[in-house]
């Protein structure tokens, strides 16, 4: 971390960038299914994402820093991701799987929590 000055973790703002991320996740997948079938890869990615949002605030692993990496590793040691209403199986599992990388990076280095745009990367 930064010489030592790595800031505190803020459990708070940690489920509001969960809660902001699953807001975003369904307002893509409305936009998606608007768009129709081009739009089905956008729309598994961002039920992803969803999926990964809601799994995490189902538990109270936010609390702190090993607690939130704990649960991101469970989470990607599982096989399968079971949902309804996707197009492609395969796809939503990639799309997990990047999520949940995605936060555990975001865990290590605690930071990228503030970040409560809608379009990330």
């Amino acid at each position: 971390m930064n010489n030592g000055t790595a800031a505190a973790w803020d459990a708070s703002r940690v489920r509001l960038w969960l809660e902001s991320r699953l807001s975003a996740a369904k307002l893509e997948q409305a936009a998606a299914d608007r768009r129709g079938y081009e739009a089905q890869g956008d729309y598994d990615k961002a039920a992803a994402e969803e999926w990964v949002s809601r799994a995490l605030l189902a538990t109270d692993c936010t609390t702190d820093q090993a607690a939130l990496a704990g649960r991101v590793k469970a989470l990607l040691a599982q096989d399968e991701y079971r949902i309804t209403g996707i197009y492609d199986d395969r796809r939503f599992d990639r799309g997990v799987r990047a999520q949940l990388r995605k936060i555990a990076k975001m865990t290590k280095a605690n930071e990228g929590f503030a970040n409560l745009l809608r379009y990330q990367d």
